[in-house]
């Protein structure tokens, strides 16, 4: 696996992740509608590739293709991060989301995470702040607001 920058020509193979990894991974936690009103496969590619463009995105490749994506605001909002369905579990997303946190100053990382990612980033040390309602074409789906602090770097003193 490698890490690179997203390309904006990475987009139509990145939105078919996400459409995939959302029906696959997160079906255990969420309902079929819920998983619909998330991911209905109609991504609107330009707006994506306008927001990555603007953000940290990277790229985990595999074998050729992408395995995973991630992105993250110079202000720390880590906006999205998916591993493909057939390489969950292989280091990909701790990877990605180790590469995101080093590329930002900010003082604290904050995502929402879904019911099934929560696990995830609670074992990287993000803690609740509040479970939350999110209204997506029509239908509810609970989410979790996160954050975690940037450890203090050690200095030496002399």
């Amino acid at each position: 696996m490698r890490l690179r920058a997203y390309a904006s020509s990475d987009i139509r193979e990145i939105a078919a992740l996400f459409y995939e990894t959302v029906h696959a991974v997160n079906a255990a936690d969420y309902t079929a509608e819920q998983l619909d009103a998330w991911a209905d496969g109609r991504t609107d590619l330009a707006e994506w590739d306008r927001s990555f463009l603007d953000h940290v995105t990277l790229v985990a490749e595999t074998d050729g293709g992408i395995a995973g994506f991630g992105d993250i605001t110079s202000r720390g909002y880590l906006d999205r991060l998916y591993v493909h369905k057939d390489f969950q579990r292989q280091g990909i997303a701790s990877a990605l989301c180790d590469a995101l946190e080093r590329a930002v100053g900010a003082d604290r990382m904050v995502t929402h995470a879904s019911i099934t990612a929560r696990p995830f980033f609670e074992s990287r040390g993000y803690r609740v702040v509040r479970e939350q309602q999110v209204l997506r074409r029509g239908v509810l789906l609970t989410n979790y607001q996160m954050e975690k602090q940037r450890e203090p770097s050690t200095q030496n003193a002399c």
